[in-house]
């Protein structure tokens, strides 16, 4: 696919489009969570499991990707268990430690509130062309590192 003309930007346009995206995806992540009966920390928390798939994370795992203590994550995997969202496995090499696994019904019913919006993100994205969906890429992983460094000096 060739490259389609794009309007120009600045960064500083950029910033704002990308300040305006994620105030509406913290908006929408509110809202989601409130369907599906969880707090928006959950539903996070929920969301690094998924993306863990088949490689179980540990308790502290998911403490560290979602920047809360061990003591906060407890009580986030208690209620994650009580909605039947996860369950906890003892780690086979640690039976001290306890990895955490989706639940298959909790899988399908977050793939069903979120498929349909990837559904609209994938059409987008056939909108650019595979050098510019490498920039995208790019831009978000390094963005993505950028800030969690940020929240590391600044915020622990």
């Amino acid at each position: 696919m060739q490259a389609k003309p794009r309007p120009p930007a600045t960064p500083e346009q950029a910033l704002s489009a990308m300040d305006h995206l994620i105030a509406t995806h913290l908006v929408g992540q509110h809202e989601i969570a409130q369907q599906v009966g969880l707090n928006v920390t959950d539903l996070t928390c929920f969301a690094f499991v998924l993306e863990a798939g088949e490689n179980l994370l540990t308790a502290g795992d998911l403490a560290a990707r979602a920047h809360v203590t061990t003591g906060a994550v407890t009580g986030i995997l208690n209620r994650l268990e009580r909605a039947g969202y996860i369950t906890r496995r003892p780690d086979p090499a640690d039976r001290r430690r306890v990895r955490v696994a989706a639940e298959p019904a909790a899988v399908a019913r977050i793939r069903e509130v979120y498929e349909p919006y990837y559904a609209r993100l994938n059409a987008l994205f056939a909108d650019y062309s595979p050098d510019e969906i490498a920039v995208l890429h790019d831009w978000f992983s390094r963005a993505s590192t950028l800030a969690a460094q940020y929240l590391e000096e600044h915020c622990r």
